[in-house]
């Protein structure tokens, strides 16, 4: 299943990204990087209590899974207020030596507009998604291509991450990666049954409330909320809970595996998502997203991607146990 929002890294392959896969060496294991008990980030408390999970809304589409909606019971957690930042990323990479997935394939997915670099870093253009590019040379330190850098992003979401640079993270800042469930509740800051994190009108007061893309999809951006790619973490306002863009900028990682019909046999309390599977849970849309072709920026809309696949709208946010020094 290839999703328009996120490509897998099949969906870019190639001739010439075969030959760099083919390069790519083994992944450094978790045990081989030191945990530090504190994270770069700010962490609010998230309450525990039940919620109504799932599409009240009748609009996710059928493959995504998102009912039925069902009644979840979660203790409480710490979720960090914003997702991980190229700041704090860079803190972590330096502390620990570790190189992405990107930097080790060699290639990663960028979109087309955003694209800095030559041609011949353009490896392929998925046919099927021809909005994406496989490009060499892009990773965490080069968002949109070879030519490409941090300047002025370090406010902004890490992007290029692959799940597995985010667990590797979370071992180093002695976090994890939410459950489904737990990102879902967290996300509705406390409003029951609602579309958005803020309700259920996208713009109300005509005002944007997330960085999502405004215009005719691909080709037409107006950038009325004035991105064309990534915002920094903090922009728009927080949720009740003090979440900052519960929706759109990034797609969150969360710890489950992705299951169509996960919710017709999900455990009411405290679920952590299938034993096994091929393919982790997305959550919260990204700067791509637009209701005339991928409306999962919606608080319930559910998406998925390979461990190992990298975009440039795709980052993370951490959890940690009540209790923990954060």
């Amino acid at each position: 299943m290839s999703s328009c929002c996120s490509p897998s890294r099949g969906d870019l392959s190639s001739s010439a990204s075969a030959t760099i896969t083919r390069s790519f060496h083994t992944q450094p294991t978790l045990s081989a990087i030191a945990t530090r008990q504190r994270t770069p980030g700010e962490f609010v408390d998230v309450p525990a209590g039940r919620f109504a999970m799932g599409d009240h809304h009748n609009e996710g589409y059928p493959k995504d899974g998102e009912t039925p909606v069902h009644q979840v019971a979660l203790g409480g957690f710490r979720m960090q207020t914003t997702t991980v930042t190229n700041a704090q990323f860079e803190k972590f990479v330096q502390a620990t030596g570790y190189r992405t997935t990107a930097e080790r394939f060699g290639v990663s997915a960028v979109f087309y507009a955003a694209f800095q670099g030559q041609r011949s870093d353009i490896f392929n253009q998925a046919a099927s998604l021809p909005w994406w590019l496989a490009v060499k040379g892009a990773d965490w330190l080069h968002p949109h291509g070879s030519a490409s850098d941090l300047t002025g992003l370090d406010d902004h979401p890490v992007v290029h991450v692959s799940w597995d640079d985010a667990t590797a993270y979370c071992q180093w800042a002695g976090t994890r990666l939410p459950t489904e469930a737990e990102w879902e509740y967290a996300a509705r800051g406390g409003l029951q049954g609602k579309r958005l994190a803020w309700g259920d009108e996208l713009t109300p007061d005509r005002a944007w409330n997330c960085n999502i893309w405004q215009g005719r999809f691909p080709h037409e951006n107006s950038a009325d909320d004035g991105y064309l790619t990534t915002a920094p973490v903090k922009t728009y306002r927080p949720n009740g809970y003090g979440l900052w863009q519960m929706a759109g900028n990034v797609w969150e990682r969360c710890r489950d595996w992705f299951e169509a019909d996960y919710y017709s046999q999900t455990p009411l309390s405290d679920p952590d998502g299938p034993a096994s599977g091929t393919r982790r849970v997305l959550r919260g849309g990204s700067y791509l997203c637009h209701d005339s072709y991928c409306n999962r920026y919606r608080v319930a809309a559910r998406n998925s991607n390979t461990p190992e696949s990298t975009s440039g709208n795709i980052g993370f946010r951490v959890v940690a146990d009540i209790g923990c020094d954060h």
